[in-house]
């Protein structure tokens, strides 16, 4: 039974999340503010936190930063704050994810599957499948499992539509490791800072135009159709997601 602690001075969002989750299989515990719930995440630590930013007492914000000092469970920020510098500063300072209210229940939960699945999954590098192709961390190889009808972007003179299956994409340097950012996280929102940081380092932190051009070449060699991508995802002003 996956542990959560859910974090909000709404009490009537508490009872309600805490009726839900509860229902389809989860341990609940609630805090109402920052200072109880970086307490009770101490004695009872969680395996996902869900967390409001406006709290009576602290930023939520400062209450990531307060778990990140030493837990790596996943935090899903659950949030009325709607501006992209609000959520790139949570995303930031540790959150996995970031969903705006009012919200969805059944968004949430997906958010929710997601990263308990990626959680389970942390202790071996993965192998991911994403429409026809199987990535393999450990090998660093991506391959193509099958094949099927695949747009071609006009002006493309890519030739993987023309592979076999059981052939290895090629894929440079930089789109591997961007590649290889996003698969140890299926289902997370990595933001265009972390992958600038990671891939060409603290000095291009602005070079947004870096992300946006490898991204296209990914998506023409690994998604169906290029121009409507179903695995990886731009979240506007934000990040990336892999979604497998």
């Amino acid at each position: 039974m996956t542990r959560l602690l859910v974090v909000d001075d709404e009490p009537q969002l508490i009872r309600a999340l805490r009726i839900t989750l509860t229902a389809r299989g989860y341990q609940v515990r609630t805090a109402v503010d920052g200072r109880h719930a970086l307490a009770d995440a101490a004695s009872h630590p969680p395996e996902v936190v869900i967390l409001d930013l406006g709290l009576p007492d602290m930023d939520g914000v400062d209450v990531i930063r307060g778990l990140r000092g030493w837990t790596s469970a996943p935090i899903i920020v659950l949030s009325g704050r709607t501006s992209s510098a609000d959520k790139v500063e949570a995303l930031d300072a540790g959150a996995d994810d970031y969903v705006t209210k009012p919200f969805g229940v059944d968004e949430l939960l997906a958010r929710l599957r997601a990263l308990t699945r990626r959680t389970a999954g942390d202790s071996d590098p993965p192998t991911v499948e994403i429409g026809d192709f199987s990535i393999d961390v450990t090998a660093r190889r991506v391959v193509r499992a099958r094949v099927t009808n695949r747009s071609v972007t006009p002006g493309d003179d890519d030739d993987d539509d023309d592979m076999t299956v059981g052939a290895d994409v090629r894929l440079t340097p930089t789109e591997w490791h961007i590649l290889e950012i996003m698969v140890r996280h299926p289902g997370k929102l990595i933001t265009q800072r972390h992958l600038l940081t990671e891939v060409w380092g603290p000095a291009y932190t602005d070079e947004v135009g870096y992300l946006r051009q490898y991204l296209a070449r990914l998506r023409r060699k690994l998604e169906p159709d290029p121009a409507r991508p179903r695995h990886l995802l731009t979240e506007p002003g934000m990040g990336y997601r892999l979604v497998p």
